[in-house]
């Protein structure tokens, strides 16, 4: 059995480069060898928001926010934008739901519904129920 036993060691922040680890020992199936360090590259990370939905959907997911909230003109709407920081309340929040429903072509389950905070939570569902919508209609058409 291997075992790794840390003595010390940096953890990963997104403000400093990672250094290296130093490990005391390092045992395999009864070998032991002391003093090893694995040492890492410095990587320095910055905060980023990814979004994992696809930027075409982001974009019209923000449109729809915008009218449906009918928000002034110049106010920004982004991925990470929260519905309620755009001031909906849960009905406005419904008939957002809604209309991304009748824009998209899709249905999205109630539970489903009640996760969405953010644009980027509404892209990423759409882009979900969009590529198994396409992957059902694939199936359906090839059996």
């Amino acid at each position: 059995m291997a075992a790794i036993t840390a003595a010390t060691g940096s953890a990963v922040s997104f403000a400093r480069p990672v250094k290296a680890i130093n490990v005391s020992s390092v045992t395999f199936a009864g070998l032991r060898k002391n003093n090893v360090a694995f040492p890492l590259q410095p990587v320095t990370q910055r905060f980023a928001a990814l979004c994992a939905a696809k930027k075409e959907t982001v974009e019209k997911v923000c449109d729809i926010v915008k009218k449906q909230l009918v928000l002034p003109e110049g106010t920004e709407v982004t991925g990470a934008s929260k519905f309620t920081d755009l001031g909906a309340d849960s009905l406005d929040t419904v008939e957002i739901v809604m209309g991304l429903e009748e824009a998209f072509k899709i249905s999205v389950e109630e539970s489903s519904a009640q996760s969405i905070a953010t644009v980027e939570d509404a892209a990423e569902l759409i882009d979900k129920l969009v590529s198994t919508a396409k992957q059902a209609r694939h199936y359906w058409l090839h059996l």
